[in-house]
């Protein structure tokens, strides 16, 4: 009994704080809250005697990962009010909208009445999503809102392309489809058994910041490893028809590998633990709360900010990862790389205002910007040069889109008219579920008319060894 009560009275409360000089307001609780998180194992004197010098000069602790929150609540509090929608939209381009079904565009309209919103565009891929609707681009002033980036920070695509001809498919497709089975890893529990390294590991935030701290062995034992869902690694034949295309190839057919995939684990975890925090800070009406957003000015915007790219370049470090295996294998070295991001945020200048971009389910297409927009696993895919197209906020689509969500194919499709439809396109699966059906997807081809304004054709890749979870 005397040695619990003796833990007890270490408990570190606000009492203690006051006594040392803390203002009677929210930068108790703020300190109580980062004490709990992340100093819970350290003594209560020396807690105290940390938190007495950030009291005596905030301004010198206000970028310190522990106790910048509690300084930026001593000298410029976090004003948390709640935000009503205004009536008025900010201005917007819908690209395809006899395709898009009408809770997308609902979705588009709410996050274009927040008082933060500049700017929206809904790509022609689009369908419903969690605040930000799937192929929604929303430009923000000073703002960044977590669930506008989405859940997958950075998912992205990736592809190499091979200096072999794409016959080599037919005379090698069952050491193709070995390498594939083997050697790439999918969802919550494969690993790879041999671990690689990689200087991301090295940066100073995965050390500075506590959460990514706590999620460093996680995302160290994910490298090079692809999620669940529509991620996918592929075998295909990938078709050059720009003569002026940026790597001096060719026109024809090669051999190509295709990777779809994010920040796994890592940008899951960011996104829950600063969605919460955005909630807390930002209070909208019910049907809206989701768009929640953290000021980017402040200690958690510019963390989030900070974590948000780490997990970015996480995600390319992953796929960096599954090429450097797979070509290794292959024995050969790639003659072309394209890659980019589709579920982030970038500054960029919108209506002569910089802003924060979020493109959720889309791809970037500055002027020549180059991109890859996957079909399905039985439709190619397009290699794309953006054309800085301003109305689309210079973005385009990050694929095809649903056209059923993952319980109606459930519902809908059977194994064997999958089967009947990989048969016909020469396709081999290897993993996948019936909500990836190729009949899931809409018309790739129709969604490319779409968005001619948005983007030229370099080259398509057509997919022929797919790779998905399991």
């Amino acid at each position: 009994m005397h040695n619990n009560s003796n833990i007890m009275g270490k408990k570190l409360s606000g009492k203690d704080l006051i006594k040392i000089g803390f203002p009677k307001n929210n930068s108790i609780n703020i300190a109580l809250g980062q004490i709990n998180r992340y100093r819970k194992r350290d003594k209560k004197e020396r807690i105290l005697e940390d938190a007495k010098q950030v009291l005596k000069k905030p301004d010198d602790f206000v970028s310190d990962p522990i106790w910048g929150k509690v300084a930026e609540g001593l000298v410029k509090p976090v004003e948390i009010r709640f935000h009503q929608l205004n009536n008025t939209k900010a201005p917007f381009s819908i690209y395809g909208e006899n395709e898009i079904d009408e809770r997308a565009k609902f979705q588009l309209y709410d996050a274009l009445k927040l008082p933060i919103a500049v700017a929206g565009a809904l790509m022609p891929d689009a369908h419903t999503g969690y605040g930000l609707p799937i192929g929604g681009v929303l430009a923000t002033e000073n703002a960044v809102i977590p669930y506008g980036v989405g859940v997958d920070i950075g998912c992205r695509m990736c592809l190499t392309i091979y200096p072999i001809k794409a016959s080599y498919l037919k005379g090698k497709r069952h050491q193709l489809e070995n390498i594939l089975a083997k050697h790439t890893k999918f969802g919550m529990r494969e690993e790879h058994a041999k671990k690689h390294d990689h200087e991301i590991f090295d940066r100073a935030h995965f050390n500075e910041i506590p959460l990514l701290k706590k999620l460093k062995t996680k995302a160290y034992k994910q490298l090079g490893t692809s999620g669940g869902g529509n991620h996918f690694v592929e075998f295909g034949e990938v078709n050059i028809s720009d003569p002026n295309n940026e790597w001096n190839l060719a026109t024809g057919t090669y051999l190509g590998l295709l990777s779809h995939s994010g920040s796994r684990g890592l940008g899951a975890n960011i996104a829950k633990h600063y969605t919460y925090l955005a909630t807390k800070q930002c209070p909208l009406p019910k049907h809206v709360q989701h768009l929640a957003w953290l000021d980017i000015n402040t200690h958690d915007g510019q963390e989030y900010w900070l974590a948000m790219n780490l997990a970015g370049d996480y995600a390319k470090a992953c796929h960096d990862n599954i090429h450097y295996r797979i070509e290794k294998l292959l024995g050969t070295k790639a003659i072309a790389k394209i890659e980019n991001h589709h579920n982030f945020a970038w500054k960029e200048t919108v209506n002569n205002k910089e802003c924060i971009v979020h493109r959720k389910g889309a791809t970037p297409a500055s002027k020549g910007a180059l991109g890859i927009i996957p079909g399905s696993m039985t439709a190619p895919g397009f290699i794309v040069r953006g054309l800085g197209n301003k109305e689309s906020i210079q973005s385009a689509s990050h694929g095809a889109g649903r056209l059923h969500s993952r319980r109606k194919c459930k519902e809908k499709f059977t194994q064997s008219a999958i089967k009947k439809q990989l048969k016909q396109h020469e396709v081999s699966l290897i993993g996948g579920g019936v909500d990836e059906a190729p009949m899931a997807y809409k018309d790739i081809k129709k969604v490319m008319a779409n968005q001619q304004e948005l983007v030229e054709v370099v080259g398509t890749f057509t997919p022929k060894i797919v790779r998905m979870d399991k």
